[in-house]
């Protein structure tokens, strides 16, 4: 018994500090020039479902975006929606296409239906840009998207912040969660040319190659799914730190766990589908950003290990003399970490105390990964709410960071 412990907890310590490595390259950025004149057409695509709170301002926004306005289009997929949804997005001057389907529910058919929808239409577009209903949009958006599409980029992830931070301790914990990740995850990978991850919005895809492998994506984390088929395909999700989109987050711990345990279901889902695959392929191919992205997918299992690795230490307990002090030390370094990730990001003095929140927080993931993998199957789709009606303008009432739009003449 004591030997499988000690096994357990080398391979998650191994695990771990593979992904602290990999956080070091988040310390620099490579400064490139994002700025190119507008050449690329976008359609941009917002999935709605029920959400009449919000969805007026986004549009709103979408219209004020510092890009020529004859090279963007505005799409609403209205998705089984029961009330006016709809009808105030055509108000706001969007194009919308309804679709009622009770079998076939999710972002993931709903966004299927409206590209086969696009694509049909005598139109030419050059990329599709992804937002949910709740978000708000930095106005420099598309500007950084036709500078990386015009570089050769395919698939190209914006930098996801918080537009209701400062609402409860578990929106700053998640405020918090995100900045480190974009920063220390999302950064690191782009600098070291492996592929990022999708964050369902904010997103942007070349249509060209949306054309030539298809979206088909039906799990309950379509993209997940997605960014491991694309690549599987060799094709790598690149980033853009300056691209921001503000997304509102759950107010409540209870509202946060049903949002991330479907996560969970999805992420275990497309894991036990393509971990494997990606790993022996990346092992043919000698291709690491494959074999990275393997390990990406497996997080979930390594967080369930985790939890049994801290349960572990509980028997052990002819081991633990020392534990508060170690664990005290890891706290702290932590900490001094971290902080180090918000002064780069240029984050207000006063979301620093919030980092006390974050390890609480991080601790509820433990029991969502074991019962995302227990409901793996489960592809029942469960709407997360959206009431926090903020404009563009008063965005920055609601996050400790600077509103930064580079405006380009």
């Amino acid at each position: 018994m004591e030997a499988i412990y000690y096994g357990a907890q080398f391979f998650i310590t191994v695990y771990y500090f593979y992904f602290f490595v990999i956080s070091l390259f988040g310390f620099f950025r490579k400064y490139k020039d994002d700025i190119l004149p507008p050449a690329s057409r976008f359609a941009i695509v917002v999935a709605a479902h029920n959400e009449e709170k919000v969805i007026g301002e986004l549009i709103s926004n979408l219209h004020d975006l510092d890009y020529p306005k004859e090279l963007y289009d505005i799409y609403v997929v209205a998705d089984n929606c029961t009330d006016s949804t709809a009808k105030i997005a055509a108000e706001k001057g969007a194009a919308v296409i309804e679709r009622f389907n009770q079998v076939d529910m999710g972002k993931g058919y709903a966004l299927e239906y409206t590209f086969n929808k696009i694509f049909s239409l005598d139109i030419h577009y050059d990329a599709v840009c992804v937002f949910d209903a709740d978000n708000l949009v930095a106005d420099n958006f598309l500007t950084i998207m036709n500078g990386h599409l015009l570089k050769g980029e395919k698939i190209i992830q914006g930098y996801l912040d918080t537009k209701n931070a400062d609402d409860t301790w578990i929106t700053k914990a998640i405020y918090i969660s995100y900045i480190l990740t974009n920063r220390f995850w999302q950064l690191s990978k782009y600098n070291l040319g492996l592929t990022c991850a999708l964050g369902g919005t904010g997103m942007c895809l070349s249509v060209e190659m949306l054309k030539k492998y298809g979206w088909g994506m039906t799990s309950l984390t379509e993209d997940l799914e997605f960014q491991t088929k694309a690549l599987m395909n060799n094709i790598k999700v690149c980033w853009a730190h300056d691209a921001k989109v503000y997304d509102e987050k759950p107010l409540k711990l209870m509202q946060s766990w049903r949002q991330r345990r479907r996560w969970m279901q999805g992420h275990t889902n497309v894991a036990g589908r393509y971990a494997g695959k990606l790993f022996l392929e990346g092992f043919r191919t000698r291709n690491f950003a494959m074999i990275d992205g393997a390990m990406y997918l497996i997080q979930p299992f390594f967080l369930m290990f985790t939890g049994l690795g801290m349960i572990g230490n509980i028997f052990m307990y002819e081991q633990v003399y020392d534990k508060p002090l170690m664990a005290a030390v890891s706290f702290f370094s932590q900490f001094i970490y971290f902080s180090i990730g918000l002064v780069l990001e240029k984050v207000n003095i006063k979301a620093f105390w919030w980092l006390f929140f974050y390890p609480i927080f991080a601790l509820t993931w433990i029991p969502v990964a074991f019962i995302g993998f227990v409901m793996r199957k489960n592809k029942v789709w469960s709407h997360t709410l959206h009431i926090r009606n903020i404009n563009h303008e008063n965005l920055h009432l609601y996050i400790p960071s600077k509103v930064e739009n580079r405006r380009v003449s």
